[in-house]
Parts: structure tokens; C-alpha cells; sequence
């Protein structure tokens, strides 16, 4: 049950964002060039504040204090995505293969194999032995330090051996991508 001071805080801030949601959604369009993430950052701006309401209403201009969230939250996503085309760039410049006559069954396992994998696992292993990129550049694509990729490398190809059975899951990785980037022609 709320008291006084919650109710007053709670009406206080649905004022504020019934007032200023719009304005707040516009900013972040205006910011990302994204219509659809124009909503969610509005959204995730607002919950932030109302997090800090305290804050954001004793400060001198709570809607200005507002646009700077908004503002902030826009470039932290700006630069993410400036981070993943890099990352993608990275990812599918090293090499353009196609697998002549490829074993269809052997590339549904390596990806099922693959996606039972955790994420960081999986991105090594696919950037190292599917891609041949370096460690370094396996770091660097991911955001990590060589010594967990090595290490994250080691361990997602003893999990794949153990899941297909095999030792020959490099080989078997390099004909899946390889497929999948032909897109299962020969």
C-alpha cells in the first residue's frame, strides 16, 4: 500500500510523462534515425527517471534533465550499432568459400551442434575455425581479450567434438559456413 508521499510522487510523474513522452520519443527519432526504436528509448529514458524521480524533480529543469537521458541513451545505441557493423564487416570480409557438393546432413548437425553452444562460445569457434580469423582479430570482433578467446575457442570445440562425435568439427564448421554462404548451391 502506497503512502501519501508514493501517490504524490506516482501522479507527479504520470503527469510528466503523459506531458512529455511524445517530445521525449521525437528527440530520440531525430537522434537515431530509427522510428522504432524512437518508442522504446523514450520508454527506457522515462523508466530510468522514474527510477531517480526524486532526483529529476528537485532538479531545476526536469525536462531538460530528461532530453539528456534520452540524448545519452541515443548515443550509447548509435554507437552500438557502429560496433556490430563493424563486427559484421570483420566477420564477413575474410573470405568468400563455396562447398562443392555439400554433405546437407553434416551442415544441419554442425548447426544444430552450434546453436547448442552458449554465445561467446559459439562466436569463437565460428570466427576462428569457419572464418580462419586470428585470435586477435576474433578479440577484437568480439570485444573480449585474446586470452578468452583461446580460452572460449578450446572449450566450444571440446563441447561440439563431445555433441558430433567427432575430431573433425573444424573441418566440419568450414563446410557448414561455407554451404551456408552459397546458400546450399553448389
Amino acid at each position: 500500500m502506497g503512502t501519501a508521499v508514493d501517490d504524490a510522487a506516482a501522479a507527479e510523474f504520470h503527469a510528466f510523462f503523459e506531458a512529455h513522452y511524445a517530445e521525449l520519443a521525437r528527440l530520440a527519432h531525430l537522434l537515431t534515425g530509427e522510428a522504432d526504436a524512437a518508442d522504446d528509448l523514450a520508454a527506457d529514458a522515462l523508466l530510468a527517471l522514474w527510477h531517480r524521480w526524486d532526483r529529476v524533480r528537485a532538479a531545476d529543469h526536469p525536462v531538460a534533465y530528461a532530453r539528456g537521458v534520452v540524448s545519452n541513451m541515443a548515443r550509447t545505441r548509435i554507437r552500438s550499432a557502429v560496433r556490430e557493423r563493424r563486427r559484421i564487416t570483420l566477420f564477413w570480409s575474410q573470405r568468400d568459400e563455396s562447398a562443392d557438393d555439400p554433405d546437407i546432413s553434416a551442415v544441419v548437425d554442425v548447426q544444430d551442434a552450434l546453436r547448442q553452444l552458449p554465445f561467446r562460445k559459439r562466436a569463437c569457434v565460428v570466427l576462428r575455425h569457419a572464418f580462419d580469423l586470428s585470435e586477435r582479430d576474433t578479440a577484437q570482433a568480439l570485444g573480449i581479450s585474446v586470452g578468452t578467446v583461446k580460452s572460449q575457442t578450446s572449450k566450444g570445440m571440446a563441447e561440439l567434438g563431445r555433441i558430433l562425435g567427432t575430431q573433425q568439427a573444424p573441418v566440419r564448421i568450414r563446410a557448414a559456413v561455407a554451404t551456408e554462404r552459397s546458400g546450399g548451391r553448389n
